[in-house]
């Protein structure tokens, strides 16, 4: 299952990087900076983890999935 979520957060980010303009912009941004591709990419999939966990979470808040 780990291997699997990251393979998966792997895939959120290399997706991004290619078609979203925000996240093209980041990177840019990052790489005027001087950090690397490896750094970016690392921040990136922690971002992406953050925006992903709430909606597969069992613990979720919302009513319908069944809060505790």
């Amino acid at each position: 299952m780990l291997r699997a979520t990251r393979i998966a957060l792997s895939l959120i980010v290399l997706t991004r990087l290619r078609f979203d303009l925000r996240t093209q912009e980041y990177y840019e941004r990052r790489i005027k900076k001087g950090k690397t591709r490896r750094e970016i990419v690392r921040c990136l999939k922690r971002y992406a983890a953050r925006e992903v966990f709430p909606l597969v979470s069992p613990y979720s808040l919302d009513p319908v999935i069944g809060a505790v």
